[in-house]
């Protein structure tokens, strides 16, 4: 039996600190603020998308970064398992559109309870308002400097415990470190966790924030604010090259756009090299090809030769984007139409087919609902979890550089990864 330190009670934390405990060891959970699961509890407004009912296989195509590192997280502990947990903790659930698996109760608050009441059955001590300041190492033999630097897998360093802020020490055999990234900071995301991984040794890789709304260059996109728009593709394009592509919902704002659609594809911005050609292109009508939404503009054009431009495309668009569809278009809006061309009618329908928008950036991280980028997965081991310069240090969930879209796979990412640390502590 190993005494077992979880630093960080979200959702990685406190089902690395189950299995730990389910394994027979004796567990502490340390979370700083003053209950578990606080970002679980905002995630989905508030709704908590547990999970994605896909095949297993399909979870590892949501992956952005990383995927392969998780063949033995995603084999050990995958989506079917969570949702058994939960269910027989107490906690229904059910499957939405895009096999979003919620809360039956469509509260987060029951997902958290229902791990609260696992934790609580196997015996884990939980300490609330205990914030880490350090994790305590035994270095061993001292390595030469040039050794030590190049972070040989053969220097000895042990964990011995952590560091409390109110000067506590408590020891541990294993410390799984599970404190989050650096969204949603009102939660007590402040990157503490990298920080001291990288004291022990780790590399960080740049930390930027991801599934979130971007900012757009269009001036346009302000006046279509609140505009909501569904059944819609979006592309991202690097260059010429197109990095990302999805059908769904997006949402306008006055700095640009949101939406699932849009959160998904703003996890593959930070792929771009360069950022000042990465462009957004909406197919406002993905179910028509170019020639079918042709003949339906020719058609509508036709039973209303003679009434204005303005006032026959209503048909196509919402009220709020007409405006802008007709400056787009470059169509006088008081036109006739029996007056309007071949050409113009065409550049409409390549507009409808290509909205175009320029990506000026990303929300910060108030905004973002997960971080990319963290400790470099090269330095820990996929089949346990365990940190490959430190042993019996296990860091799990967002720390790492791993990240998914939008749906429930990112919250999957968590379990599993902590699910495995837990369970392969000796």
């Amino acid at each position: 039996m190993s005494r077992v330190i979880v630093v960080g009670g979200g959702a990685a934390g406190m089902m690395a600190a189950y299995a730990a405990a389910e394994c027979g060891h004796r567990v502490v959970l340390l979370e700083q603020n003053e209950k578990l699961g606080k970002k679980l509890f905002i995630t989905g407004k508030g709704r908590c998308n547990v999970t994605n009912a896909c095949e297993r296989e399909k979870l590892f195509e949501n992956v952005v970064s990383n995927p392969k590192f998780l063949f033995s997280a995603f084999s050990d502990f995958d989506n079917i398992q969570v949702v058994e947990l939960l269910r027989e903790a107490g906690c229904p659930l059910k499957v939405e559109r895009g096999e979003r698996v919620f809360p039956v109760s469509d509260h987060s608050s029951d997902v958290i309870g229902a791990l609260t009441r696992l934790l609580k059955r196997r015996g884990v001590e939980i300490r609330l308002h205990a914030k880490v300041k350090e994790i305590l190492v035994d270095r061993g033999m001292e390595q030469d400097r040039e050794s030590s630097e190049r972070r040989r897998p053969d220097v000895k360093v042990q964990i011995k415990g952590v560091l409390l802020a109110d000067g506590q020490c408590l020891t541990a055999d294993a410390v799984v470190l599970a404190t989050g990234g650096l969204s949603y900071p009102i939660t007590g995301a402040t990157g503490d966790g990298h920080r001291m991984a990288e004291r022990m040794g780790h590399t960080v890789k740049e930390c930027v924030p991801a599934l979130t709304p971007m900012v757009m260059a269009e001036s346009w996109c302000a006046s279509l604010q609140g505009l909501s728009l569904k059944n819609v593709s979006l592309s991202m394009y690097c260059g010429n090259k197109r990095i990302w592509h999805g059908f769904g919902e997006m949402l306008f704002t006055h700095f640009g756009i949101s939406g699932p659609l849009v959160l998904s594809a703003s996890s593959f911005y930070g792929k771009c090299k360069d950022k000042n050609t990465v462009t957004v292109v909406i197919d406002l009508k993905p179910a028509l090809s170019a020639e079918q939404l042709n003949r339906r503009i020719l058609r509508d054009f036709e039973e209303n030769r003679n009434k204005q431009f303005k006032n026959v495309i209503g048909g196509l668009y919402p009220s709020k984007l007409v405006p802008v569809m007709i400056g787009l278009s470059g169509i006088d809006a008081e036109k006739k139409i029996h007056e309007i061309t071949r050409l113009e009618r065409e550049r409409l329908c390549s507009v409808t087919k290509n909205l175009t928008m320029h990506v000026q950036g990303l929300r910060d991280f108030t905004e973002a609902i997960i971080t990319q980028g963290g400790i470099k997965v090269k330095e820990v081991n996929p089949s346990t979890m365990e940190s490959k310069l430190v042993h019996g240090l296990y860091p799990v969930g967002e720390l790492l550089d791993l990240d998914a879209v939008t749906g429930g796979f990112n919250l999957q990412i968590a379990w599993s990864t902590g699910h495995l640390a837990g369970r392969s502590i000796p």
